[in-house]
């Protein structure tokens, strides 16, 4: 990332930098997810009761925002640059960027036999094999431009680079959004928790229910239980923590259990109560 940025400088490739940009988006989640898991471990507080863990939610909000602002400004500078092109120093280009293919393929092997037992090191191999194409995609322009002078390659790329940033970035941002907002995260099925308390034994009516990230990796619910014949014991509870933390994923589940008396309603029951 370094050797691009500052031979996209002396080179006057805006490839170059638009690449950094796209290997600082790799250090900077890095980073942020590093410095994020460090403040999850902070116990609770009287003031933070649940922590410090939604740092990890500002760290990926304010990470695609950056990455937003700065692929911008490359994309702006881009077209600038296609609009009056300038000469742009081939031969930087194309060794930078093949450094940049060497190191990302090496990475990317470095992944590739636990692909097929983890989504998360699939992942990983999938993102680092597609920025080493990214980088020969920078060599081949490179090459072009030295042997034929078109140097308006070097913003075309640029701009295809950043159009792959923002795409990637965009649904990071909505999904950093909606957690901020506490949202409920995209791998839970809000109809498909009701249904489950609804159809526990002796559940007559569910109210009050919220699904909510405490991290990105943490999500809580709450909820009122109607059950006329009254408080079933702890081990009813029990398992439905179990169960929803299995099947659902939600690790926090507070509930509150009614009868339903009719003389004293809860006043959230309604469905716009908040």
């Amino acid at each position: 990332m370094l050797a691009e940025a500052v031979f996209g400088v002396l080179g006057h490739s805006l490839a170059l930098l638009a690449d950094a940009g796209h290997n600082l988006s790799d250090v900077l989640g890095l980073v942020m997810a590093w410095g994020a898991s460090a403040l999850a471990l902070r116990p609770p507080s009287q003031r933070y009761t649940y922590g410090l863990r939604s740092s990890s939610i500002l760290a990926a909000l304010s990470n695609s925002l950056f990455l937003l602002v700065v692929t911008g400004g490359i994309a702006w500078e881009a077209i600038e640059r296609l609009l009056h092109p300038s000469p742009v120093d081939s031969r930087v280009v194309i060794a930078v960027a093949a450094l940049g293919v060497l190191i990302n393929t090496g990475t990317a092997l470095l992944f590739l036999s636990g692909r097929k037992g983890d989504l998360n090191i699939k992942a990983a191999f999938l993102h680092m094999a597609g920025d080493a194409f990214i980088s020969l995609g920078v060599v081949l322009a490179g090459i072009v431009m030295l042997f034929m002078h078109r140097y308006w390659l070097d913003s075309t790329v640029s701009l295809i680079i950043s159009a792959l940033i923002i795409l990637a970035t965009w649904s990071l941002l909505k999904e950093a959004a909606r957690l901020v907002l506490h949202g409920v995260p995209d791998n839970i099925d809000t109809d498909a928790v009701r249904r489950y308390l609804r159809g526990l034994p002796d559940v007559a009516a569910v109210h009050d229910l919220h699904i909510w990230a405490m991290s990105t990796t943490e999500t809580a619910l709450t909820a009122h239980l109607v059950m006329p014949q009254g408080f079933p014991g702890d081990g009813f509870l029990s398992d439905i923590a179990t169960t929803l933390r299995e099947q659902f994923a939600i690790v926090h589940p507070t509930l509150q259990v009614e009868t339903g008396d009719t003389e004293h309603p809860c006043a959230l029951e309604p469905e716009q109560q908040v």
